[in-house]
């Protein structure tokens, strides 16, 4: 099973990215593209990028971009500026902030970045040139006696693991929002929230939290009347969600094995304290979240939609068509951000062999279309996901 195919290198190349960022603005003062000759860099980019694919609904749209037109998206213009160097693989999605105040750099626009060896970097956005190895600040998020994770048997995502989804920054509380994973010399696992500053680095508001949780069910991993959060067996790899001031995590497996179930969790972003837990595969087995990385997304009212992997779905139901022992695996879902509960699902009529044959439709993410009126006037509020390659959805 493939849900991603992490292929990058310790040498951070964010191509198109600092290329991007160099046609909107956030270059040095001179230049040079792909083919190109040195030309003037125009005023750095305003436009912060704070989550992964820009916003809650997850569309990937900078609906504020002046410069990149059809024109000068070609090899003449566009291409690789330069890269930064940091100390390990990098899955998360960088995220930038212009006009942050670092000490004894004065004002500067931040590129932070996050890597499987457990590290946040901040770097001047605007300081490419050749390979970039100084950054603004740089953290570990293990504590002493740590190391990553090891990959547990699981060649997805190998030889270690430390921060694998995309931060969430949050520019009113001066933090940036990590969830990392680490192992220390006894072989325990640990899964903390951190929110560090986004002028140095520090931990705030108490930080880290030790990441724990049980849910009432008998599935997989349980004891008493509890389904037990197994750190060992969780691999935190969709990207961070807020919504009003609480920070939401979701979680995957190791390559599908061991004793798993669904998992999606709440933490004050004031506080780092746990507000919220919910299993959707509480009574069952798997229904991992892995998304391909995709965040959660939320609508304007603050629903919250996720789409987990293979796993048990209860195929009778109650009064309420819900799955009569609330498993819902395989299941493209709509919680409610409040107390965390199911509003709505959809599963594909053929959920049971799709699950049994690994054909999940939780392979990818969620997006939340744009308003859209239909021939009658109607205003229609879509959503879009897309899973394992099968004809009869």
């Amino acid at each position: 099973m493939r849900r991603y195919n992490p292929s990058h290198h310790p040498l951070l190349i964010l191509s198109a990215f600092l290329a991007l960022w160099q046609l909107e603005g956030c270059g040095s003062s001179t230049t040079s593209t792909s083919g190109g000759s040195p030309s003037p860099a125009p005023t750095p980019s305003s436009i912060d990028v704070v989550n992964y694919h820009y916003d809650n609904m997850r569309t990937g749209q900078n609906t504020h971009e002046t410069v990149l037109t059809t024109a000068n998206m070609n090899p003449a213009k566009f291409g690789k500026l330069g890269a930064f160097i940091v100390d390990g693989k990098v899955d998360a999605q960088p995220l930038y902030l212009s006009n942050v105040s670092i000490p004894g750099h004065g004002m500067r626009n931040v590129l932070y970045v996050a890597t499987e060896h457990g590290s946040v970097f901040a770097f001047d956005a605007d300081s490419v040139s050749g390979n970039t190895t100084t950054p603004l600040w740089m953290v570990s998020t293990q504590l002493p006696g740590e190391l990553p994770s090891d990959d547990r048997g699981c060649g997805q995502v190998t030889p270690e693991i430390g921060i694998i989804s995309t931060p969430v920054i949050d520019r009113g509380r001066g933090a940036i929002y990590v969830v990392a994973v680490s192992k220390n010399a006894s072989g325990n696992y640990f899964h903390r929230i951190h929110a560090l500053d986004l002028s140095t680095g520090k931990e705030l508001f108490g930080g880290p939290t030790i990441i724990t949780a049980t849910y009432p069910g008998n599935g997989a991993g349980s004891s008493g009347g509890n389904v037990v959060f197994d750190p060992a067996e969780y691999n935190e790899r969709p990207g961070l969600l807020e919504i009003n001031g609480t920070i939401y995590t979701a979680w995957g497996s190791h390559c599908d094995a061991g004793a798993y179930t669904s998992w999606v969790m709440a933490y004050s972003a004031d506080t780092l304290k746990q507000t919220g837990v919910l299993n959707l595969v509480p009574n069952g087995s798997d229904g991992g979240i892995w998304m391909s990385g995709t965040a959660p997304a939320a609508d304007a009212a603050g629903n919250i939609y996720v789409i987990n992997g293979n796993g048990t779905f209860d195929t009778t139901l109650d009064a309420s068509g819900f799955p009569s022992q609330s498993d819902c695996g395989n299941c493209f879902a709509k919680v409610s951000y409040g107390p965390l509960k199911l509003l709505d699902y959809f599963t594909p009529s053929n959920t049971v062999a799709l699950s049994n044959a690994d054909a999940d439709l939780g392979s990818g993410g969620p997006l939340l279309l744009p308003d859209l009126v239909d021939a009658t006037g109607t205003t229609r509020h879509l959503a879009v996901a897309s899973g394992k390659n099968n004809p009869n959805i």
